[in-house]
C-alpha cells in the first residue's frame, strides 16, 4: 500500500477508534456525543472570550431548533451548563459551562491523553512540529470539506482547504 493511502486509512482508523472512545468515556456520565460535542464548542467558546448561545450550538452541531432545546436541557438538568439571560437583550440566553463541565472534560479524556502522550513522548520535537502543521492543514481540509458538503458544493482544490 502507498504511504498516501496508508495514511488516509490510518487517519480514518483513528478517526473511528476516537468516535469509539469518546461514546464509552460519555457513557459512564450519560452524556451522549452530541453533548460531549456541545461542551467542546462552548469550552472552546469560553477561551475564545465568545458568547455562547444556544444559536451557537444550533450552527456548529447542525441541529433543529427543538433538538438544540433538548440539548441545552439535558447539559441543564446533567448540571453541566446555567443558562442566564443577557444583560443587553433580554431575549438572548447565555450558556454558561459550570464548574461539573469543566471538571468532566479533563476527567473523560486523561485516560486517552496519557496513552497518546506515551506514544507522543517517543518522538523528537522536530518530528512533532511536522505532525502538528500536517494535522492542521488536515483539520483546515476536513472543515473545508464539511463546509462544501453543507453548501452542496464539492470542489475539492487545495484552495478549498485552506492550504495554499
Amino acid at each position: 500500500m502507498a504511504a498516501r493511502e496508508e495514511l488516509m486509512a490510518l487517519m480514518q482508523q483513528f478517526t473511528i477508534e476516537t468516535d469509539r472512545y469518546v461514546e464509552t468515556a460519555g457513557e459512564r456520565d450519560s452524556l451522549y456525543r452530541t453533548d460531549l460535542h456541545a461542551l467542546s464548542i462552548l469550552m472552546a467558546a469560553a477561551r475564545s472570550g465568545r458568547t455562547a448561545t444556544p444559536g451557537l450550538l444550533r450552527e456548529e452541531l447542525n441541529l433543529s431548533s427543538p433538538a438544540t432545546t433538548a440539548l441545552v436541557d439535558r447539559l441543564v438538568a446533567a448540571g453541566h451548563v446555567t443558562r442566564r439571560r443577557s444583560d443587553t437583550d433580554r431575549r438572548q440566553v447565555h450558556l454558561e459551562l459550570t464548574d461539573r463541565a469543566l471538571a468532566t472534560g479533563p476527567r473523560l479524556f486523561a485516560p486517552l491523553v496519557q496513552h497518546i502522550n506515551g506514544v507522543l513522548d517517543e518522538y523528537p520535537e522536530e518530528h512533532l512540529a511536522l505532525l502538528g502543521t500536517m494535522l492542521r492543514k488536515v483539520t483546515d481540509a476536513t472543515i473545508a470539506a464539511k463546509n462544501a458538503a453543507r453548501n452542496g458544493t464539492s470542489r475539492t482544490t487545495q484552495d478549498d482547504a485552506g492550504t495554499d
